[in-house]
């Protein structure tokens, strides 16, 4: 028994006696035992040991080179840190590059909702929608910062990243404002261009092929030290100085892992992301403490290419048209579902149909609202889009009933008119167009993994939390890679957002660390 500074005696804690069990002392031959709870607490780092000496030092390592990470780095960088990324793949930005290049903000720098007469947004609606859209399972705090980060972050990459933006604006499903930017290029890549420009402009520097395979960490109590990086055919050990940020993402195409939460996502679908996310750091983070929730929270994009699952830059259009009059129909061209619904509502109303693909049908002065001609003709020609003069025409050349799909969209058209879906009760605004004048297009769409809601649990200065709710000293995390923002369902377009405003804060806070 221990006595408290009263004198009174009081018993030994969880962390102590854990802490006790895996840092038991110094092994003789090999050295000092490093923490690794994810053998249990009889046997734990019964196979790490914390490395004698150091292959190198640095002073702030930022794992993942995506929006977060550059992020990240950048604002250590600007804080007097000098930040290395790390990252696994040979070409950087995973995800983020191939990512639908869509960012939820209630206002930017150009003030495009004003100018395009779009109604009225705020800080407190976006949040309000973000909390609702995951079923009020995320946490608040980190949904407000989310929403009231999400301008600064957007202008800071249009000021000093070169960011550019279309000049339209898209109201997306579980959205209740037209808060949806759309950048130049249409696609992710733009962004991760602009992040990466101002992280280097920085000073920050990247390592690629190089992969973490471990994080070190002597004590429940202690900062994480360094980490284990296998590059260029050898394995390293890299003491870190300031701070360790974590941004590398989720784990979409870590079967395994899925399964282990959430067995509905079974092996046979589709995945939109690209093949490194695998979530080992996720579980390197829980060996050495961190927490972590909603795990079990994962994702399907509705609107994936059916048969590969990709998210190519045709399969975002249905994604920015419900707020312009979209129409989601299945093979028997009818509707089976309000196409403002959020996106777990949509994927497994597909589903519920019964067969694969459903459409999103749609016509020509649509386009503007949601891209550009150029794209449209660019994903005609890869067979993505079909178009037809009429909706029968149309119709024949998706295989859906000509008579079905035409009844459909006349009943849409009229409820349109008269501001009421009497079929999904839909939020009909003035801004959502008819359509009754041809050209005419589809494009087939299915669910498609996407986005891992849960990660490592982290606070409002995006420390990672451990199991007994304290920080882990030096151990920040932004991203995919963190749970508890979205709750069990991620709004369309909140992703960057996350991704950026987190990273910012984390590279910020781990800059003020001593060194």
């Amino acid at each position: 028994m221990k006595q408290d500074d009263k004198g009174k005696k009081r018993g030994i804690t969880r962390r102590e006696l854990l802490k006790g069990a895996v840092t038991a002392g110094i092994v003789a031959s090999t050295g000092t035992l490093a923490l690794n709870l994810s053998k249990g607490e009889a046997n734990a780092a019964e196979k790490k040991v914390l490395p004698q000496k150091w292959d190198e030092t640095l002073d702030t390592v930022v794992i993942g080179s995506g929006f977060a990470g550059l992020a990240a780095a950048a604002e250590a960088s600007k804080g007097g840190a000098k930040a290395v990324i790390f990252e696994k793949m040979p070409v950087y930005g995973g995800n983020s590059v191939i990512n639908g290049g869509e960012y939820n903000s209630w206002d930017d720098e150009l003030h495009l909702r004003e100018k395009l007469k779009l109604g009225d947004d705020s800080i407190d609606l976006h949040t309000q929608d973000t909390v609702k859209g995951g079923d009020f399972y995320g946490d608040p705090e980190l949904a407000r910062i989310l929403a009231d980060g999400a301008t600064p972050a957007l202008n800071w990459m249009i000021d000093d990243g070169d960011l550019k933006l279309r000049d339209i604006l898209n109201r997306t499903g579980g959205h209740s404002a037209y808060r949806t930017h759309t950048c130049v290029e249409g696609v992710g890549r733009c962004y991760t261009e602009a992040l990466k420009k101002i992280a280097e402009k920085g000073g920050a520097t990247m390592r690629r092929k190089a992969e973490v395979s471990w994080i070190w960490r002597e004590s429940t109590d202690g900062p994480v030290l360094g980490i284990e990086v296998k590059e260029g055919g050898a394995t390293k050990n890299i003491k870190i100085q300031r701070a360790l940020i974590l941004c590398s993402g989720g784990f979409s195409w870590d079967i395994k892992m899925r399964q282990a939460f959430n067995p509905s996502i079974v092996p046979e679908f589709n995945c939109t992301n690209h093949r490194g996310a695998t979530g080992e750091m996720i579980r390197y983070a829980q060996a050495i403490g961190a927490d972590t929730l909603h795990l079990a929270f994962i994702q399907l994009y509705p609107f994936a290419e059916p048969e590969k699952g990709v998210l190519d830059s045709p399969a975002v259009y249905p994604f920015r048209g419900p707020g312009y009059g979209i129409v989601y129909v299945d093979v028997n061209g009818k509707r089976f579902v309000s196409e403002l619904e959020r996106r777990d509502v949509v994927s497994y109303a597909e589903i519920k149909t019964g067969k694969k693909p459903t459409y999103s049908i749609f016509n020509e002065a649509m386009i503007p609202k949601m891209g550009t001609k150029e794209e449209v003709e660019k994903g005609m020609a890869r067979g993505r889009f079909v178009k037809a003069d009429t909706l029968a025409e149309l119709a024949q050349k998706i295989g859906v009933p000509p008579a079905n799909l035409e009844d459909t969209i006349k009943k849409h058209n009229q409820y349109l008119k008269d501001k009421k879906d009497p079929d999904f009760n839909k939020p009909v605004t003035e801004k959502m167009l008819t359509i009754e004048e041809g050209p005419y297009y589809a494009i087939a769409q299915w669910p498609a993994v996407h986005h891992c809601m849960g990660g490592v649990r982290i606070n409002k200065m995006a420390q990672v939390i451990d199991i007994w709710g304290a920080p882990i000293p030096k151990f920040y995390a932004a991203g995919e890679v963190t749970g508890g923002i979205h709750g069990s369902n991620r709004l369309g377009g909140n992703a960057i957002p996350d991704c950026v405003v987190f990273g910012r804060i984390a590279g910020t806070n781990a800059a003020k660390e001593k060194v």
